[in-house]
């Protein structure tokens, strides 16, 4: 049959419009009739050529999105660089050619520093692509060739075995043995066993055995499928809608400074327009209010701050990398600092990634056993006693059980770069490790014993046997592992702890079985016996009257760094949540090991009671749940829309294709350096090179620690603004000579804001950083406490330089020489008031004075330049500035040691009323 009819074409549509993603849910024959194909032969070279005309490349579709000229220009679309932009037209049109070169400068390099990070930050749908160029085995009018990926199209039969990288959507029509890694989809740990069977209708797309997705990878056995999704249309595709879906949003940060400069233009433009008319109504030329004008405006406008920014934040960028997390995106370190919760995947991010036992039944007798991961450093101990026993002290039944575990194993343990690690199946490199805890040695088993035949692992019998001999016509050993049941169902007797054989107790054995399992416990039994010596061959049927010798259970265990990470986060105000597509139950007993929830707690919420929640019931469920399991990508979208339609900053962890939509949504996604795809790390803001939770909780750190050096700079700076404006705005009012001219307000910002103000940004974390509660996402950058110092500073600032201009004046000394002191007076109470700020709420005397060299180092500079300002005679010329007599610099200075005093007091009142009972925390109003 084929498609070539127009009837048949639209017999097609009408079959994909109908069955939609439901092709697991019917019988193999019937897929194959529905899409007209041939499961032995597969398409011809007409037909092929027919459905590539019709059904495209099986590729992904790109994404369009803004030019590299758009994505520049719209770098400039900000509030605050509409004001620096303007600053700059109006230094230019004074003819202040260097002060509007520094200015524009400014805008350009804050410009380029954006456009640069945008330019690598969403590269997902791309990424996405190159996970489907490959090559696949087809079968082409019965015979097999090898072609393209993106020539496949639907209907064409793929044969897969292992090391295969699934080119498109298939619905399994045979298999043996079949295994597929779909943890980049499905966020599944272990290899998931596939069988064309029909399932469910409603089965979750972790449990579509019969199913194979593109970008999933063969890691066992052999199989073939037809194909029913190509490009778009795959799992992978339906991912790249939910990113490129996915909203973009602004980081706290960005939002408070688009609000700041926002309120900070209208403030501008209406005390500009006012300084205008007052003037004009006292009968001043409207050139000279112009000038006035201006100067307010530019003294207003904190030139300084895109570039405090900027550095600020990748000084935490540069910390944050120290700490093993690397940062795309700039603003994303200040997004740390103001999380709320954490999605954390579950596998290698909270866990180790490697398969352990932990617990061990043999003989009846419970056995604990330490140590994590594939490393075989540990010891088996029985929980009854203190023993910690060696291979000659090993009881028969615990020996036996792990033998068997370590010689029906195909698998093995090597150590490279100081790391152990499996070259095989996780599952049996756990039972080496833990054999080798005991003080077994495989080598040496297998020398004793070696394997003369096995019967490899296969679904339809769910066991692997291997028989050995141990020579000197002595009879061969047969040790078994498998599934409980199956392996029980063998069996008619068992081991005690001695060795000796009694009759089965299967149900003891079931709820020992019941009791692993329910601590999320993966069990795997254990059984031998023995066969006459000379047996060359092992069949099936030999495995009949085994002996049970014991149980071995595992988990992919917790990081110990973790429990302590999930604990501080917590006692930050930080709540953290599981996301995994791993079993419930074993997500659950994870949770409860590190702390996430107790024993009383529910279960975790999974993706099919998800599915049935509405959004609203679905916000509800997200705040109070900790654990989610079998979360699709949709789901996991949806769960981080729901924690943000709360208001919560929401940062979210993955290293699959399947968490790629939700990092893109995220307020900041989180992507693992090491087992993470590309398309996790193209969707992501950070990326883990270590793929450890305790990372995050690091940078979380180093991102409220970022946060409250921003803080201090908008502290520091903003009262210099006000106190200009104040300036010019009291000269108009009292008709009297400008105190300060543009050019010297330019200097003034510009100068401290690099040699003062920045020196800020290399302030160390202050103690307690994470003790505190989370600031609130709402929380304005000026809280009520920041501005009434910004006014206080601002205030200081206006008596101190108005008044000693004018008392200058008055003197006879001249505009140039009262100018000059002025200026000095800005400069000198900023750099005082500069060591009130490396803390907000803690006295600088109770602060290590060489913590932060750089202040020291900046102040020198400052002194030295400002020096250079009012003696030397070029300078003198370029900003109208004049030399002060020796004597002329006590009042200066004076009013500099006075605004320290009076902030040092400011901030002691406010901790002593802090302490009372009933007060709130002396940095509570601080947003930091």
């Amino acid at each position: 049959m084929t498609l070539t009819s127009t009837d048949g074409d639209d017999r097609r549509k009408r079959v994909q419009h109908t069955i939609g993603q439901n092709w697991h849910h019917l019988p193999a024959g019937e897929v194959i009739d529905l899409l007209e194909t041939d499961a032995d032969a597969g398409l011809d070279a007409f037909e092929v050529a027919h459905r590539q005309e019709r059904y495209g490349a099986n590729v992904l579709t790109a994404r369009g999105g803004p030019g590299a000229l758009k994505r520049f220009l719209l770098q400039f679309n900000q509030p605050l660089i509409y004001i620096l932009i303007a600053a700059g037209a109006v230094t230019l049109f004074l003819r202040e050619w260097v002060d509007a070169a520094v200015i524009f400068g400014v805008v350009l390099v804050n410009a380029t520093i954006g456009y640069v990070q945008e330019a690598k930050a969403v590269e997902a749908i791309e990424a996405l692509a190159k996970t489907m160029t490959t090559e696949a085995l087809v079968l082409r009018a019965g015979e097999q060739v090898r072609v393209s990926a993106t020539e496949i199209v639907p209907g064409d039969v793929v044969l897969l075995q292992a090391g295969d990288k699934v080119p498109a959507d298939l619905r399994l029509v045979r298999g043996r043995d079949l295994q597929i890694d779909e943890s980049a989809l499905t966020g599944e740990s272990q290899p998931v066993d596939k069988r064309p069977e029909p399932v469910a209708h409603d089965q979750v797309l972790a449990e579509r055995t019969n199913m194979a997705y593109a970008s999933s990878l063969v890691t066992f056995g052999q199989g073939a499928g037809v194909v029913t999704g190509i490009g778009d249309d795959t799992e992978v595709g339906r991912i790249s809608e939910l990113i490129s879906g996915a909203e973009d949003l602004q980081t706290p940060l960005t939002q408070k400074i688009a609000a700041f400069s926002k309120l900070l233009l209208v403030v501008i433009l209406a005390l500009g327009a006012v300084t205008f008319v007052v003037g004009l109504l006292r009968g001043e030329s409207w050139v000279y209010m112009f000038k006035a004008a201006v100067a307010l405006a530019v003294g207003a406008i904190p030139e300084g701050l895109p570039a405090a920014v900027t550095i600020t934040l990748a000084i935490g960028v540069a910390r944050m990398a120290r700490r093993r997390a690397i940062i795309r995106k700039l603003p994303a370190v200040e997004t740390l600092g103001s999380t709320t919760v954490i999605c954390s995947d579950k596998t290698g991010t909270l866990t180790e990634n490697q398969m352990t036992v932990q617990r061990i039944v043999a003989g009846g007798r419970p056995y604990e056993v330490s140590g994590t991961g594939y490393e075989p450093a540990g010891t088996v101990t029985d929980p009854n006693s203190a023993e910690a026993p060696g291979d000659g002290a090993l009881r028969p039944a615990l020996r036996t059980t792990l033998v068997a575990g370590a010689l029906c194993n195909d698998s093995q343990l090597v150590r490279a770069d100081d790391r152990w690690t499996v070259q095989g199946d996780p599952t049996e490199g756990a039972l080496l490790a833990v054999a080798a805890k005991a003080g077994l040695d495989r080598e040496h088993l297998q020398a004793e014993a070696p394997r003369v035949d096995s019967i490899p692992f296969e679904s339809l019998h769910q066991y692997m046997a291997t028989m050995h001999d141990p020579g000197e016509g002595r009879p061969r050993a047969v040790y078994v592992k498998g599934g409980v049941e199956v392996v029980l169902d063998r069996c008619t007797v068992a081991l005690d702890a001695g060795g000796k054989r009694l009759p089965l107790e299967r149900e003891a054995v079931l709820a020992d079985v019941e009791l692993l399992a329910a601590q999320g416990l993966r069990v795997l039994a254990f059984a031998a016996r023995e066969l006459p010596p000379g047996t060359s061959r092992l069949t099936h049927d030999d495995l009949a009257g085994l002996t049970f010798v014991g149980l071995q259970a595992m988990i992919d265990p917790p990081r110990p760094e973790a429990i302590a990470a999930v604990k501080a986060c917590r006692t930050a105000g930080v709540s953290v949540k599981m996301i995994t597509g791993d079993h419930a139950i074993t997500a659950a007993a994870i949770a409860r090991q590190i702390g996430l929830t107790a024993d009383a707690d529910p279960l975790a919420l999974t993706g099919r009671e998800l599915e049935a929640l509405s959004d609203q019931e679905l916000i509800e469920r997200a705040q109070e749940t900790s654990v989610f399991a079998r979360a699709t990508p949709e789901q996991k979208l949806r769960l981080v829309e729901a924690l943000q339609s709360r208001g919560q900053v929401v940062a979210m962890t993955g290293d699959g294709v399947n968490d790629a939509p939700a990092l893109k949504q995220s307020n900041i996604g989180v992507a693992m350096g090491v087992g993470g795809t590309d398309v996790a790390k193209e969707a992501a803001d950070m990326v883990l090179t270590d793929d450890n939770f305790a990372s995050i909780e690091a940078a979380v750190e180093e991102g409220r620690g970022v946060f409250d050096n921003l803080t201090k700079f908008i502290t520091w700076t903003l009262p210099t603004n006000l106190g200009e404006g104040l300036v010019i705005l009291a000269a108009v009012f009292l008709g009297t000579t400008l105190p300060i001219l543009p050019v010297q307000i330019l200097w003034i910002n510009m100068t401290t804001a690099v040699l003062l103000g920045l020196m800020l940004a290399f302030e160390p974390k202050e103690e307690g950083i994470m003790e505190r509660a989370p600031r609130r996402p709402e929380t304005p950058i000026l809280t009520g406490v920041l501005i009434q110092r910004i006014i206080l500073v601002g205030a200081l600032l206006l008596v101190g330089a108005f008044g000693l201009f004018e008392w200058a004046e008055r003197q006879g000394l001249g505009d140039a020489v009262a100018r000059t002191i002025a200026v000095n007076v800005f400069v000198f109470v900023e750099l005082m008031y500069l060591f009130n700020c490396r803390s907000l709420t803690v006295s600088v005397f109770k602060l290590h004075p060489l913590s932060n060299r750089w202040v020291l180092g900046g102040v020198g500079l400052m002194i030295a330049l400002q020096l250079l300002y009012t003696y030397m005679p070029l300078m003198n010329t370029a900003f109208d500035s004049a030399p002060l007599e020796a004597w002329m610099w006590l009042p200066i200075i004076g009013v500099g040691l006075v605004a320290f005093v009076v902030v040092e007091v400011e901030k002691w009142v406010r901790r002593r009323s802090a302490t009372r009972p009933g007060a709130s925390a002396p940095d509570a109003d601080v947003a930091v």
